[in-house]
């Protein structure tokens, strides 16, 4: 169950990516849309209430102008980490095997 409970968390294509997009810094919502290649803000917007929701990120409204919305891993979200860099290097070493480079 601990595994289902995990991926349930984690579901969808870009949950993963938005999280190692916060593992090192804290960003702006339109700093995430261009990391996370390809996502639309809508989509964006839905993965990181949900995100939210589960405890993961933690949103902050700056008050710049216009204001400006931060989104950071949360102490919780930050436990990721270490399953975020095995699945990068599981990919880098994949990717040696199929492709050859």
């Amino acid at each position: 169950m601990a595994v289902h409970d995990a991926m349930d968390v984690l579901n969808g294509k870009w949950k993963i990516s938005i999280i190692a997009a916060l593992c090192f810094n804290k960003k702006r919502y339109s700093d995430l849309l261009n990391d996370v290649k390809g996502i639309s803000g809508k989509m964006l917007s839905r993965e990181l209430k949900e995100m939210e929701t589960h405890k993961l990120v933690k949103r902050t409204v700056l008050s710049t102008q216009p204001i400006t919305v931060q989104y950071e891993l949360t102490e919780y979200g930050g436990k990721l980490k270490s399953v975020i860099s095995n699945l990068a290097d599981w990919g880098l070493a994949h990717r040696k095997k199929i492709i050859g480079k």
